[in-house]
């Protein structure tokens, strides 16, 4: 009788840590895949080459059919923070948080700008991951918890 009761509360607790256990999982890997792109690209690997390397190598996540995976190559040009180089792969068709295009602006942390004051014609590399994350169970939901359906992260070099 006792079971009875309790199975279902513990069923859910599992599944429910399960879920939130994944979404920690993908996280982690996601925050990997970033600094191995801007890596990658900082050390003379095309930006295309290391994106699709990326996506490749995404296991468990699948950013093929799932995310979107976005290098930019960053340079300091008269005094401006310019995008200097894009490459985009993905589904997800999510724009750079850096900015959109060759030749635009770019918006980098006041770290970075830092970077381009002490050291002209350096080039910082960034690499967003976008990844749409799909829970197994629905209980978030019942409970009120908010894990979010879109996980984003990024890392420069």
């Amino acid at each position: 009788m006792e079971m009875a009761i309790v199975a279902p509360i513990l069923l859910l607790l599992v599944l429910a840590t399960v879920d939130f256990a994944r979404a920690l999982n993908d996280l982690q890997v996601m925050a990997d895949l970033t600094r191995q792109g801007s890596s990658m690209a900082s050390r003379g690997t095309t930006l295309s080459t290391a994106t699709n390397a990326l996506v490749q190598g995404s296991a468990p996540l699948n950013l093929a059919s799932s995310g979107e995976i976005i290098i930019t190559a960053i340079s300091r040009v008269n005094n401006t923070d310019q995008i200097t180089g894009q490459v985009s792969q993905g589904v997800l068709t999510k724009a750079s948080k850096i900015g959109i295009g060759v030749g635009s602006i770019a918006t980098v942390p006041s770290a970075i700008d830092d970077i381009f004051k002490n050291n002209s014609n350096e080039t910082v590399y960034a690499t967003e991951v976008y990844y749409s994350f799909a829970p197994i169970t629905p209980l978030a939901s019942l409970w009120n918890i908010v894990i979010p359906n879109n996980f984003y992260q990024i890392a420069y070099f």
